[in-house]
């Protein structure tokens, strides 16, 4: 182990065990706070009651973030305070792209907000281009020396950043951690990393920009709440990006707590696609008889002939009935289903991008953080209490995300007019009309 492991990090260690090396920068830090009825989790915040969680001889542990190695009364942190021991390039950013006019306004505001190290928040609408606008930003931070991370909730999210951002920083060694990467941590000025990855951080980052952050498991998660707090530094700076803030971030706007930018344009300058409904009752049951609405097959045909096309049922249970009625159907077509727990699922989603297959029928893992060019989208049983209306709004922002085909089609087949697919529309439409106020000045 070399000591930069340890550089803003919390190194979970038996206390019987010893450390490969030693040195007076390290610091044993506590992993619980033992209280009379409780027990405080000082890496992931969870408050526990003792009765739950304890173990023989009045030891205790966290039962909320076993999946990163158990904390207990029997462990310590190692720690080194972040040093910021970093060799900078003489290149920084090496992206030769050209920003809108739109996305230079708001990529030199976030940037002022992150030279500031303030707690902001990029309300962007899908397809507005949120990563690119931040380029400016994160090169300043690295060339001051600063230590910075992009974290997502999203493995897939995290699987897009990283080629892109190699590209836009060729000269700086980039970290990608999640839960499946196969490589070793390494000591870099500039992570990318799902959000669980943050609770292994303490004090670590200068800037740190949470992407996707309505996105499940992040939104509503306190222990993840807690460890985004915890790794960045104490006077450290926080970006927030979403094209669906929730009550919690549109509640600190407006008491003044969270500095806000808005782009309610795509990077090509069009409005979102607006969201086309059609009533189809007992779709289910027309599915276990190898059925499916007429309008959805005619309008999936018509898609076919020049497009490619994402369809989204509510459940892993409706993909295989689904794919067996559209494949007796579509005989010419290549297509597949992927979900959360496939095995080939970043694989079968690279097949698509590269053209191997003409569309997928995919759950609502594929809401965000990939981009198709030129699909269109389609979404049977929208109403189904599954899909929240963020949910639906991402799912419609996979559409017209091209400059050459800028519109595309989002059609919604439902069963009732729910709640939460008219919260979707809603949305679309308030950010469709800040869009045209821009346009037309």
């Amino acid at each position: 182990m070399d000591i930069s492991e340890l550089y803003g990090r919390r190194v979970l260690c038996p206390q019987i065990d010893r450390l490969p090396i030693e040195s007076q920068q390290i610091q044993t830090l506590p992993t619980l706070k033992v209280g009379k009825k409780t027990i405080t989790c000082l890496r992931c915040g969870t408050v526990t009651n003792k009765g739950v969680t304890e173990m023989p001889n009045r030891q205790y542990y966290c039962p909320q973030c076993v999946t990163l190695g158990r904390v207990s009364t029997l462990d310590k942190f190692y720690h080194v305070p972040e040093p910021n021991q970093f060799e900078i390039p003489d290149r920084i950013l090496t992206w030769m792209g050209q920003l809108s006019s739109l996305q230079t306004r708001v990529s030199t505001m976030v940037k002022e907000r992150m030279d500031q190290h303030c707690h902001q928040l990029l309300w962007a609408v899908t397809g507005a281009g949120k990563t690119e606008m931040i380029f400016a930003g994160v090169a300043a931070a690295l060339k001051r020396g600063e230590r910075v991370a992009i974290a997502s909730p999203r493995v897939d999210v995290c699987l897009e950043l990283y080629p892109r951002l190699q590209a836009a920083f060729a000269d700086f060694p980039i970290a990608l951690l999640h839960g499946r990467a196969p490589q070793g941590y390494k000591y870099r000025q500039l992570t990318i990393c799902t959000t669980h990855q943050l609770l292994r951080f303490y004090h670590a980052f200068d800037n740190l920009i949470i992407d996707e952050v309505d996105s499940f498991p992040y939104a509503a998660n306190s222990a993840l709440l807690f460890a985004t707090k915890q790794a960045v530094k104490e006077n450290g700076g926080i970006l927030f990006m979403t094209a669906t803030p929730g009550k919690e971030l549109v509640s600190q706007i407006n008491k003044k707590k969270l500095m806000v930018s808005y782009l309610p344009l795509r990077y090509h300058g069009n409005l979102l696609p607006q969201i086309k409904l059609f009533l189809t009752f007992d779709w289910r049951k027309q599915l276990q008889r190898r059925r499916l609405p007429n309008r959805l097959l005619n309008e999936l045909k018509k898609t076919l002939v020049n497009h490619c096309c994402l369809l989204f049922v509510p459940h892993v249970s409706d993909l295989q009935p689904t794919f067996l009625c559209l494949q007796k159907i579509l005989t010419d077509k290549k297509f597949t289903t992927v979900h959360a727990a496939d095995p080939k699922r970043l694989e079968k989603v690279q097949q698509m991008r590269e053209g191997k297959y003409e569309f997928l029928i995919t759950t609502s893992i594929l809401e965000r953080g990939v981009t198709f060019p030129e699909i269109d989208v389609f979404v049977l049983g929208a109403d189904d209490q599954v899909f929240s209306s963020s949910a639906l709004v991402q799912i419609a922002g996979r559409a017209g995300r091209s400059a050459s085909r800028p519109t595309g089609k989002v059609m919604f087949w439902i069963q009732s007019y729910s709640r939460q697919v008219r919260e979707a529309q809603r949305q679309i439409a308030y950010m469709n009309r800040k869009g045209r106020r821009l346009l037309h000045g």
